[in-house]
C-alpha cells in the first residue's frame, strides 16, 4: 500500500535519542514528504545513520514521537527498502547477482521457495524487472565478486526494490565509489524515485552528486535539524544557526556552493538552481 503523495513518510516532533549514556540528537523536528528524494546531511556523529535505525525501530526514541508512513517506527518494515552502509562481496564468492536479488524477495523465508509454477514464474518476473530497472541486466548472471563496486550497488539497490517499497533508505550507497559511479548512482536512484512514486532518503556525507536531484535537505547538527530545499537548508545564515557557530555558504562562479568554516573542512556543493 502506498503512502499518499501529499501526507509525510517520516514525521519527527521534538524527538531526542540517546545511546551509551549520550545524546545522538534531541529537539528533532523533521517532516519529510512522500514521493520526493530526500538527504540526510551533517558532519561525522551528528546520527544521520541513527535517525535510520530509528526509523526502522531499531532504535527508540528516549523522548518525543516519530511517526513513520503513519505507524509507529518498525511497524511498517514491510513497506520499506533498506540499504545499509557499504558491504564490499569477496572477489571468490559465486553467487550470482540475479540470486542476491532474489533473496530481497524471499531470503528471510526458511526452506526451499514455495512451490508452484505461476508463483516462481512472478517472482522470476519481479527480479527481472527491478534488475531491468536498475540497468544491471548485463551482469546480473554473471558471480556478484566478479563485478565493480558500482555494479555492485545496483544490484543491492534492486534487491531493497524488489518488494515494491513504499519508501527506500539508502546508508551512505555512494561511499567508496569513484565520482563516475556515484553521479551514475545518483541519477539512477532520482529516476527510481520519480518512477516508481517511491520516497527516498539517502544518507550522505557529499552532497556534491546528488545534489542536482534532490527535493529535499535534513541537515543535522548540534543544534537539531532543519529541512527543506536545498536552497533554503544550504545558507550561512540556516547553517550558522543550526551549528551555534558562524559558517559562510559562498556561491562560486562556476554555480558551486562552498560551506566554509565549522564543524567539518570546507564542502562543495553543486547549486543546480544556477542551471
Amino acid at each position: 500500500m502506498r503512502t499518499a503523495l501529499h501526507a509525510d513518510a517520516i514525521d519527527a516532533r521534538d524527538a531526542a535519542v540517546r545511546l551509551g549514556g549520550r545524546t545522538v540528537w534531541e529537539h528533532l523536528d523533521l517532516s519529510i514528504p512522500a514521493g520526493e528524494f530526500v538527504a540526510v546531511l551533517g558532519p561525522n556523529g551528528a546520527g544521520k545513520s541513527t535517525l535510520v535505525k530509528t526509523v526502522l525501530g531499531l532504535v527508540p526514541l528516549t523522548h518525543g514521537t516519530l511517526s513513520v508512513l503513519g505507524a509507529e517506527p518498525g511497524a511498517r518494515n514491510h513497506d520499506i527498502g533498506y540499504l545499509p552502509q557499504r558491504r564490499s562481496f569477496d572477489a571468490g564468492l559465486r553467487v550470482r547477482g540475479v540470486d542476491v536479488v532474489r533473496l530481497g524477495l524471499d531470503g528471510d523465508k526458511w526452506g526451499l521457495p514455495r512451490p508452484g509454477r505461476r508463483r516462481q514464474a512472478e517472482a522470476r518476473r519481479r527480479v527481472d524487472q527491478v534488475i531491468g530497472l536498475v540497468d544491471a541486466g548485463a551482469y546480473a548472471d554473471r558471480p556478484v565478486g566478479e563485478v565493480s563496486g558500482g555494479e555492485q550497488q545496483r544490484i543491492l539497490i534492486a534487491q531493497a526494490l524488489v518488494r515494491r517499497p513504499a519508501m527506500l533508505l539508502l546508508d551512505e550507497p555512494l561511499d567508496s565509489l569513484d565520482l563516475p559511479n556515484q553521479a551514475a548512482v545518483a541519477a539512477l536512484v532520482s529516476r527510481i524515485c520519480r518512477a516508481e512514486g517511491m520516497t527516498i532518503l539517502m544518507v550522505a556525507h557529499d552532497v556534491n552528486p546528488i545534489l542536482p536531484y534532490l527535493d529535499h535537505v535534513a541537515y543535522l547538527g548540534s543544534g537539531g535539524a532543519v529541512c527543506g530545499s536545498p536552497e533554503q537548508v544550504i545558507t550561512s545564515e540556516t547553517l550558522s544557526r543550526l551549528f551555534d557557530t558562524p559558517i559562510e555558504v559562498l556561491h562560486a562562479s562556476d554555480g558551486r556552493l562552498v560551506v566554509v568554516g565549522q564543524p567539518e573542512p570546507p564542502a562543495y556543493h553543486v547549486d543546480r538552481h544556477e542551471h
